[in-house]
């Protein structure tokens, strides 16, 4: 007959390894594994892509330049000097010197920068050696003005200059620069035919071919000063080809 003490016993073991059971199995399942890289979410965002040009990269100072940008995964995008822009776009600027358009183009995926240079040329007037200047002084008489520095013509509804007008602007530039004082006004004509405010531009046009020849070959820009009558004050009235002739210029007179 088994006793009281042993069934107490009994109970106590398997009241104990009924609860060590529980405690391994509660264990159990609370572990967790740590979850697969193929259930992690990609926080990887692709970074900024961008570009920028300038149509030209070189020009005469008081000329224009266009920018062209063009970006990838961006946000924003800015410039040096402009401010924001959009994320492509073009936009034209006058710079009046060198310039370094710096990009910056920010995104989710970072930031980044691109850069375009453009050359702005500024003609440079030789200093006449002491030798060079005219005999007659710094400002010259005006009869040699006028003898040296010519009117120059057009053709029919143009401002460029022709053969004999460059030969003109050239003997002009060489007295222009040995006479250092001398400031310029140059005055743009047109014949009678046209619309008033046509001939005012197409007569300043002129003028300003005059002038850019002039100071390709030398002469100070801040010495020039150019003016548009179109076609208001005529040199000829007469209904001719040759009277017409005479009514397209480009005048050349001191600016007093």
């Amino acid at each position: 007959m088994i006793s009281k003490q042993t069934l107490t016993w009994k109970s106590i073991v398997l009241s104990a390894a009924a609860f060590a059971a529980i405690a391994v199995t509660g264990c159990h399942k609370k572990s967790t594994l740590p979850p697969s890289s193929a259930m992690a979410p990609d926080t990887t965002m692709p970074a900024p892509t961008a570009s920028i040009s300038a149509d030209p990269l070189a020009i005469d100072i008081g000329q224009s330049v266009v920018l062209n940008w063009r970006t990838t995964n961006a946000t924003s995008v800015s410039i040096d000097g402009i401010g924001q822009v959009p994320i492509n776009g073009t936009q034209t600027v006058s710079p009046a010197n060198s310039t370094n358009f710096h990009l910056v183009a920010k995104g989710d995926g970072g930031v980044t920068e691109a850069n375009v240079r453009v050359t702005v040329r500024v003609p440079e007037v030789p200093t006449a050696p002491v030798g060079n200047v005219s005999n007659d002084g710094p400002m010259g008489s005006e009869a040699a003005f006028h003898q040296n520095v010519q009117d120059i013509f057009f053709g029919y509804d143009s401002f460029d200059l022709s053969p004999e007008a460059k030969t003109s602007v050239s003997m002009a530039a060489s007295y222009l620069t040995s006479h250092p004082a001398i400031k310029l006004l140059i005055g743009g004509y047109c014949d009678d035919r046209g619309s008033a405010e046509y001939n005012i531009t197409l007569g300043e046009n002129r003028a300003n071919s005059a002038k850019t020849a002039l100071v390709e070959a030398g002469v100070a820009p801040g010495r020039i000063r150019v003016v548009s009558y179109g076609k208001e004050r005529q040199f000829c009235t007469d209904e001719t080809d040759a009277c017409w002739q005479q009514n397209r210029r480009a005048q050349f007179s001191l600016d007093r």
